[in-house]
């Protein structure tokens, strides 16, 4: 008997120890989408504006990081199926799971450290503010961008996500969003195009009569490796959202999570640059690169009910939705530069609402509820925050500043020197 005791509670732990380093290797694909942001954004922008978006990604991931530990977490997780609407305030993380409360095994026994789950967890925060990066880049000042930063980690991100994965609201509802579409990504969106107006067009996107002038960005390579290093890191963000590993069904359900993600991406690749070649006459790699990411954020609100197949459509619609998204804002002169409004809350939204394709304990009135909810608060709460920046300390730069480009301005290092500047 106790032989058989001692076998049983090895193997909880050696479960415990494989769930938790599947979350921390989760968590550590998506911090490295981190370097996926910050390239695709700094190919993107202009030569002159490299090193300030560079700048602005690396800081911040450190301000979602420390923001969410002083306040954040506690916000979104520390009142479980509180079922509210305004969550508690509780202090830093919390305590570690104990050898005995893993051994005493049931549903309440832990089967993954605290400490993994906060730090799968801030990742997510950093991916909501680096889709708010490219969208305000090359005309916004870096230390507003950062003010709000703080804002937007420690305070807005939380609570909207507490209404859904810290048991409130939306949970009680029935929303169902399995890894983010709406909660990370269509959030991030939806600060980012409150920026964007508040902000206004760089000088030159737009001219009379309807003239859209295009602003190509420097390095179509780094624009690439940027997706290439966010596809990798998304089998860390939905992958990792399945929570553990250590049984067959969670490794087989880990498996198609990791298919359904990489056919969602392939689908709007495909799909975007097909459009593209209708629309333009021509192979456009940035919209090419943009479906490959609306496909992932499509498919990110469930991964795992679909068939590989049916993610596939999935993220091909996502693809086709956002070259036309791209080109509307344009035409409303919501100026972009690297399509994030679209890609992250256009294809959000198509995510939330695919989710009733394949998961039958989804409801039209759940996903709509959410999608109201949390675009509604955060665009809001945004545009406050943002209006109280622009008249406390100003967020755009100046006409001439933004000529001379933001490396020279608010950082001093030129990301080209041996360039010209253009």
């Amino acid at each position: 008997m106790n032989d058989t005791a001692t076998l049983a509670g090895d193997l909880a732990q050696l479960a415990y120890a494989l769930d938790t380093f599947y979350f921390l290797l989760s968590g550590a694909f998506v911090m490295w989408m981190a370097a996926g942001f910050a390239m695709l954004e700094a190919g993107l922008v202009r030569a002159k504006n490299t090193t300030e978006i560079l700048t602005k990604n690396v800081l911040l991931y450190a301000i979602a990081s420390v923001m969410y530990l002083l306040i954040g977490y506690n916000l979104m997780y520390m009142n479980d199926d509180w079922g509210g609407v305004l969550p508690n305030i509780g202090f830093l993380i919390g305590d570690e799971h104990t050898v005995d409360a893993v051994l005493a095994g049931g549903d309440d026994a832990p089967y993954y450290s605290a400490r993994s789950d906060f730090f799968f967890q801030v990742v997510f925060v950093a991916t909501g503010m680096s889709i708010i990066s490219g969208a305000v880049a090359e005309r916004m000042k870096l230390f507003a961008f950062l003010a709000f930063a703080v804002i937007f980690t420690g305070f807005i991100y939380p609570i909207q996500g507490s209404w859904s994965w810290g048991g409130g609201f939306l949970s009680e509802a029935g929303f169902s969003d399995f890894a983010g579409s709406g909660i990370v990504h269509m959030c991030g969106a939806a600060a980012a195009l409150a920026g964007v107006l508040v902000l206004g067009a760089r000088k030159g996107k737009y001219g009379p009569n309807g003239v859209i002038n295009a602003i190509p960005g420097a390095n179509m390579p780094l624009a690439t490796l940027g997706t290439f290093i966010l596809w990798l890191g998304w089998f860390g963000f939905n992958g990792g959202s399945e929570l553990m590993v250590s049984n067959v069904d969670e490794a087989n359900a880990v498996a198609q999570v990791f298919l359904n993600t990489n056919m969602a991406a392939a689908g709007g690749a495909i799909a975007a640059a097909l459009v593209a070649k209708i629309r333009f006459g021509k192979a456009d790699l940035s919209m090419a690169l943009n479906g490959a990411l609306a496909g992932l954020v499509s498919i990110t609100a469930d991964p795992l009910s679909s068939s590989a197949l049916m993610a596939t459509i999935i993220g091909a619609i996502g693809g086709v939705i956002v070259v036309f998204s791209i080109l509307m804002l344009d035409r409303m002169k919501i100026d972009d530069p690297v399509g994030a409004i679209s890609v992250h809350g256009v294809a959000g939204i198509w995510g939330l609402l695919a989710v009733l394709i394949s998961n039958s304990d989804a409801t039209l009135g759940g996903q709509l509820l959410g999608i109201t909810a949390i675009f509604g608060f955060t665009f809001i709460a945004s545009l406050i925050i943002w209006s109280i920046l622009k008249v406390v300390m100003g967020i755009r730069v100046t006409e001439e500043e933004e000529y001379l480009g933001l490396d020279v301005v608010d950082c001093g290092v030129e990301a080209y020197p041996e360039f010209k500047r253009s």
